[in-house]
């Protein structure tokens, strides 16, 4: 995919009214700090558009990039973010709910995991919630950079088993320092959005 144009379009808070959009949308979701901003960046062929942070939780909106004036880049709140309040998380757990719900152009769900690690109990919950709202995630195991190449298959069997799916669910390793699974989720995408 050839990245012509990229804008943030639409910056949601909480109590913000959610875009009617015409064209394709793609979210992505994820703990914070597993990645998001720089798959976002990397998507985007950019590198710094999504603000990245060291700090989790930076992401408390919901941010809709829009792609060549053709399709969205939804970026979720990331989840499992310890230092919010239990009322911030849930205003955040409705926001999300509430898009995915209301969305009528979203095409799918991006769940971003570290590869590094087994799935939290928060990753566990967000697969079986965004499976539940009727879509089916791709999985999409960040930092790959940050394991030996000889361990990437183990390391994706143990989000397999961890999520309990099976081999029949997309899971795309992917680096933001080496672009691996670049080519692949952009690939996905534009199939998608010429459905």
């Amino acid at each position: 995919m050839i990245i012509k144009d990229v804008n943030l379009e639409t910056v949601c808070g909480i109590t913000s009214k959610l875009p009617e959009n015409t064209q394709p949308e793609f979210a992505f979701a994820g703990k914070s700090n597993v990645g998001k901003s720089s798959l976002i960046n990397a998507l985007m062929n950019r590198k710094s558009y999504a603000r990245i942070s060291a700090q989790p939780g930076k992401t408390q909106t919901i941010n809709f990039y829009h792609i060549n004036d053709t399709l969205y880049y939804v970026d979720l709140p990331g989840y499992g973010y310890a230092k919010a309040n239990v009322e911030v998380k849930a205003k955040w757990g409705k926001m999300i709910e509430d898009y995915l719900h209301r969305s009528k152009m979203l095409k799918c769900v991006f769940l971003l995991i570290d590869i590094r690690h087994e799935p939290s109990s928060n990753d566990k919950l967000m697969y079986d919630w965004i499976v539940s709202q009727g879509y089916q995630p791709v999985i999409i195991a960040t930092k790959a950079d940050k394991i030996k190449r000889s361990q990437l298959q183990k390391q994706m069997k143990v989000l397999r088993v961890g999520l309990d799916v099976g081999t029949d669910v997309l899971m795309i390793p992917f680096s933001a320092e080496t672009k691996q699974g670049r080519e692949e989720i952009w690939d996905y995408i534009e199939r998608l959005a010429e459905a």
